[in-house]
């Protein structure tokens, strides 16, 4: 079942799928709305500084590991894609 992604969220899931080597993980299969870590995606803290890497290369900023809002950013794809769209540099 697809679910709907904007195209902003779609791109990340492709990132997130391709950076981290999700086998068996379709991009548009990503609920947008779904946690990444723990019970969504389960992804780990390891994953979480991969992704970080990623995105400041594809997107022209850097996601810091002591910014006290990184639960809040990396909660869903679809928070993760907001806060991308709003501090994207390329």
């Amino acid at each position: 079942m697809a679910v709907s992604q904007s195209d902003g969220e779609r791109e990340l899931a492709e990132l997130i799928v391709t950076a981290l080597n999700l086998e068996g993980v379709l991009p548009e299969e990503i609920d947008p709305e779904a946690p990444l870590f723990k019970t969504g995606l389960g992804l780990d803290s390891i994953d979480a500084l991969e992704l970080a890497l990623e995105i400041s290369k594809r997107y022209g900023f850097q996601l810091r590991s002591d910014d006290e809002n990184n639960v809040h950013i990396f909660a869903s794809l679809r928070s993760l894609a907001q806060h991308i769209a709003q501090h994207r540099v390329n």
